[in-house]
């Protein structure tokens, strides 16, 4: 059967309330965020975030119409699309998304792998950041205030898809582990710390990622009652690893043993 979409233009003032939203007090005002990518947008439409409208091209929403049926879309061509884009080449697919409301959990009833990020500046580390939690399965991240916000779109891009699969938590994390039991497990990679090649059964606990340029701050050090540390080669120039990289290996590390069960 034929299938007519009647075009809409998009005009100045949704041109400007997306664009908008590249703004971080923006978005906290309007509650939502920009998405880009077939891939990324699929894997939103998929998962229980709220879509608020899409711009996209007609043979996108003639592709995806079964997707969207419920949700507002204008179909846009090219030239449009990229009065709107973040991206220097833009997809055929824009969606605004509303944010979800994540309450901080009781962290006394945690029981499995989480990461807490102290203070990550860098959009795309937290983006890398993200999609490895999916990866080794931690499902829940507890941020510092001072880390870059989760919706910026360059972080949006890095994350792949893994956005909708990990929940995200901004807090003051000195409050955050003053509730945590005595003898909850918190990791922290250091100089002088167990050889993470030589932890074996470790406990399932919070994993601190420090910052690009200071590592795990002083005041969150107290708390770290698992020290480990990434080993480098004896002939090594560099002085430490990218963020995203450490976060990577730690994570592979941790849960080496879960992985070797379920083979």
């Amino acid at each position: 059967m034929f299938l007519y979409l009647r075009r809409t233009v998009i005009n100045k003032a949704k041109v400007k309330f997306v664009n908008s939203l590249r703004l971080g007090k923006f978005r906290r005002y309007e509650q939502c965020f920009t998405a880009e990518g077939n891939t990324l947008v699929i894997d939103l439409i998929k998962s229980k975030l709220a879509i608020r409208e899409f711009f996209a091209t007609e043979k996108w929403v003639l592709q995806h119409r079964h997707l969207i049926e419920k949700t507002p879309y204008t179909i846009v061509v090219e030239s449009e699309l990229k009065k709107i884009s973040n991206l220097k080449n833009p997809s055929e697919v824009m969606a605004v998304v509303n944010m979800p409301e994540n309450k901080i959990p009781d962290i006394r009833l945690i029981h499995e792998w989480s990461l807490v990020l102290d203070n990550i500046r860098n959009p795309g580390n937290l983006g890398t950041i993200i999609r490895t939690a999916d990866w080794f399965g931690f499902r829940s991240i507890f941020c510092s205030n001072e880390t870059v916000d989760v919706y910026n779109p360059k972080v949006i891009q890095a994350t792949m898809g893994s956005l909708s699969k990990v929940e995200l938590f901004y807090t003051n994390l000195i409050e955050l582990f003053a509730q945590k039991p005595p003898n909850f497990p918190v990791y922290g990679t250091l100089l002088q710390g167990t050889n993470i090649n030589k932890l074996q059964h470790p406990q399932k606990g919070f994993v601190i990622v420090g910052s690009e340029a200071h590592g795990i701050s002083n005041e969150l050090l107290p708390y770290v009652n698992r020290k480990i540390t990434i080993p480098s080669s004896p002939t090594a120039a560099a002085e430490s690893l990218n963020a995203s990289i450490a976060t990577a290996i730690v994570c592979f590390a941790l849960t080496r043993d879960e992985f070797d069960t379920k083979r």
